[in-house]
């Protein structure tokens, strides 16, 4: 087959262990990032297989309807940027393996480093002392402070077990359903979702971006927090109502550590949660890493043999293969 690998901006694919499944297929690899229809189906029109980076690449109605070759996408977890009816009209089996019970440790590790360098100003020390100065300012310690995590699955009880490591005291908010399996499992809930974002030193946020959950922390949230609070943002930056986060850093009450964004790539340095003195910010690299990218590329690589092998596995839309 021809397996084109999409948004590997660093070619990192080929130096992984996982990469071997690919033998005997004709494998391209597109390090660069586009957006532009026409470019892409210009680029793709030989493919029979795509291989996406998560939600770095949309896969549209246009697109597809451009790529007469196409018979697989695979990918791992969640979709909300392919368009799955789409797919079935043009006969495009898409493959996700959903990792039920598998979280994403790196982007929980991320979670507790964005929480640590925040408390302790860890980039403004380092930049301190490589202007030439000491010490900038006076931190603060995470031992006894509450940590609520709002969202009650895999990735946030990493972040849980970690925090509690250190001596950290954890609450919980989420769904209604979320809430029912946290009260059965006895862990400490929130009196109420105001009484959650009010007494959380620590807001982190651990949802799946859906219909349902898009601009699910509203102003009310964020008001509701303590001053010097931290809001925590590893997930998707569409769960926070659009322009509220950045309107509620921009009265210097709260701080926030974000790793995602509305628009990604994130190029505008003028974007105010990049410019504020109150935010830190990473580029989405929650789940970048060598070791999350060999375990999710294996699956991924997977379902590629498998459909070689007329043994489709992780379909979405099973209906293709009738």
């Amino acid at each position: 087959m021809k397996v084109h690998i999409l948004d590997d901006w660093f070619d990192t694919l080929r130096s992984l262990a996982c990469f071997d499944k690919l033998q005997g297929h004709d494998v391209t690899v597109w390090t660069d990032h586009v957006e532009d229809i026409s470019t892409l189906s210009d680029r793709l029109q030989e493919a029979d297989c795509l291989v996406l980076f998560r939600e770095r690449t949309k896969i549209t109605a246009e697109l597809l309807n451009k790529l007469p070759n196409l018979k697989l996408i695979s990918q791992r977890s969640v979709y909300p940027h392919i368009d799955v009816a789409a797919c079935t009209q043009n006969n495009v089996l898409l493959c996700s393996n959903m990792h039920s019970g598998t979280p994403s440790y790196a982007a929980a590790e991320l979670t507790l480093a964005l929480i640590l360098s925040s408390y302790r100003q860890i980039p403004e020390q380092v930049a301190s002392i490589r202007e030439g100065n000491w010490q900038m300012g006076v931190g603060r310690t995470l031992r006894d402070r509450t940590l609520g995590l709002y969202g009650y699955g895999r990735i946030a009880k990493a972040v849980a077990t970690y925090a509690q490591a250190i001596g950290m005291n954890i609450q919980w908010w989420s769904s209604e359903a979320g809430r029912e399996r946290a009260r059965a499992d006895g862990v400490q809930l929130a009196e109420s979702r105001e009484l959650f974002f009010a007494t959380s030193d620590i807001v982190s946020l651990h949802v799946r971006l859906k219909p349902e959950t898009r601009g699910i922390i509203t102003e009310q949230d964020l008001a509701a927090m303590k001053p010097r609070s931290l809001l925590v943002n590893t997930s998707r930056s569409g769960l926070i109502a659009p322009g509220e986060l950045e309107a509620e850093i921009a009265k210097g009450r709260i701080f926030a550590a974000v790793d995602v964004f509305d628009t990604e790539p994130m190029s505008d340095v003028k974007n105010p949660l990049l410019t504020s003195p109150n935010v830190l910010a990473t580029p989405h690299i929650g789940y970048v890493t060598e070791d999350e990218f060999d375990l999710q590329f294996s699956d991924i690589f997977d379902q590629i043999v498998a459909y070689a092998d007329n043994k489709p596995i992780h379909m979405i839309n099973p209906e293709v293969m009738v």
